[in-house]
């Protein structure tokens, strides 16, 4: 694996463990509080964060990704909170599966990262350009974490 690559991937698993390090005393009670003003609560942009990064792989490379269908429903683009049923993952079992996402994601792509594919709508032909764009749409997600949680105090 190249220099830069070991780099992007040190980088997701840096930001990844802030993420769950800012939400350490974060109960699942908390995790379901929306604010006024938002629109979603901090377990649905949790499994936001863990969807968003494989449909875009699977954009890409047009390969399944792994996830349950059901993630769409409860974490996609235009949803919230009121489509979660008593299925929808924990906020437990999101940070559980967001601490391992970046060592998978390495595993599976990590020797693809160059590899050409059709350039999504954005333009973007390899995983490495995915995973990039994947870190700063988390960063966004962080922040809003962070916003969320201070209009709890």
């Amino acid at each position: 694996m190249k220099s830069r690559h070991e780099v992007l991937f040190t980088q997701l698993e840096s930001y990844r463990s802030y993420v769950l390090g800012v939400l350490e005393n974060v109960s699942e009670e908390a995790a379901e509080v929306i604010p006024k003003g938002f629109n979603n609560n901090i377990r649905w942009n949790l499994g936001h964060i863990y969807l968003d990064q494989y449909l875009w792989i699977q954009a890409v490379t047009k390969e399944k990704a792994g996830v349950p269908e059901q993630f769409q429903t409860w974490f996609g683009y235009g949803t919230s909170p009121a489509n979660f049923t008593p299925d929808t993952p924990t906020i437990h079992e999101l940070k559980n599966l967001l601490k391992e996402q970046p060592a998978l994601i390495k595993a599976q792509y990590g020797e693809r990262l160059e590899e050409e594919f059709p350039p999504t709508e954005m333009g973007m032909h390899t995983i490495e350009q995915v995973l990039i764009r994947t870190i700063f749409h988390e960063g966004m997600h962080l922040q809003t974490i962070l916003d969320l949680k201070k209009c709890m105090k």
